[in-house]
């Protein structure tokens, strides 16, 4: 009996369909690829940031990638680009998660006005966003002042540029990125301050610094964002002998994303050094696999 035989036979029974539902089980997560892994290679001008998502999918085997609005300031207001970029990945059947967004003012600064400009500032990359089918841009929530000052500020930043998002199904989601940003506690609660749906964050596994004086406990910090969390990033810097990552458990990392009930994404972000990009990036691919084989079984 051939395989369609089988599966003919199986469907006469009535059980064809739960046997094509096992076929096709869904993984615990989903792995993607976040463009900074390979921001030497971009910066060095040894591959073009449009090609990204053909050397995700060619050369890693990944079909989800996340990008990094740095390597296309200059491509901003550019709609054929844009497009061009969304007919690539189509083609490729490569997925388009997410936007990392910088440089492009503090959304939580002091002054009313430079806070409304640094809003604005992100409207054309919500714009990408839509075009190229991500579910969200990430965003930072820098600010000055006191911890309550810095909440109230970045709060009234983030829920102006959540409610503009949202009218185009976009989501606005913040990494701890440094300052207050890395300290847990604080992101969760302006995260609650916000109070718009759309407004989440993405826990980053290894920026807890909130100062060269304070390092927060990430494993703390992951689990305090993980309630808001519309993605995930897996950073890595240097692996083990056996390929752990050496500064992040990413068993008891995982078993606090998975005990979220997170199923979407978690995003490759390798920035070590004693590898090469290719290869920290499939040392972080088959350490993530690697786990979520251990927590399926």
């Amino acid at each position: 009996m051939n395989r369609r035989e089988f599966v003919a036979s199986l469907a006469a029974a009535g059980i064809g369909s739960s046997f094509a539902f096992a076929s096709q089980k869904k993984e615990l997560f989903e792995i993607s690829l976040a463009q900074w892994s390979l921001h030497k290679a971009i910066f060095g001008k040894k591959m073009d940031a449009g090609d990204f998502p053909k050397v995700s999918k060619e050369e890693f085997g990944i079909n989800a990638v996340e990008y990094v609005n740095q390597f296309y300031k200059d491509k901003k207001k550019d709609d054929g680009y844009v497009k061009e970029l969304r007919k690539k990945c189509d083609d490729l059947n490569v997925k388009s998660v997410l936007i990392m967004c910088d440089g492009e003012g503090q959304l939580g600064d002091a002054d009313e006005k430079k806070r409304k400009l640094a809003v604005e500032n992100h409207y054309r990359w919500v714009e990408w966003a839509k075009t190229l089918g991500c579910h969200s841009i990430r965003v930072n929530a820098g600010s000055s002042g006191s911890y309550e000052e810095q909440m109230n500020r970045a709060s009234d930043g983030l829920r102006m540029l959540s409610e503009w998002a949202g009218k185009m199904q976009i989501n606005v989601i913040v990494e701890n990125h440094g300052g207050l940003s890395s300290n847990g506690a604080w992101l969760a609660a302006t995260i609650k301050k916000v109070g718009h749906p759309g407004c989440g964050t993405l826990p980053d596994f290894g920026n807890f610094r909130v100062s060269k004086d304070e390092e927060y406990d990430r494993y703390k910090g992951v689990l305090e964002l993980m309630p808001y969390a519309k993605g995930v990033s897996a950073k890595t810097h240097d692996f083990d002998a056996k390929g752990n990552e050496t500064k992040t458990d990413y068993r008891k990392m995982m078993k606090i994303v998975m005990d979220a009930n997170y199923h979407g994404f978690v995003g490759i972000e390798y920035e070590g050094s004693k590898l090469s990009e290719a290869d920290g990036i499939r040392a972080t691919k088959k350490l993530l696999e690697t786990v979520r084989t251990e927590f399926a079984s």
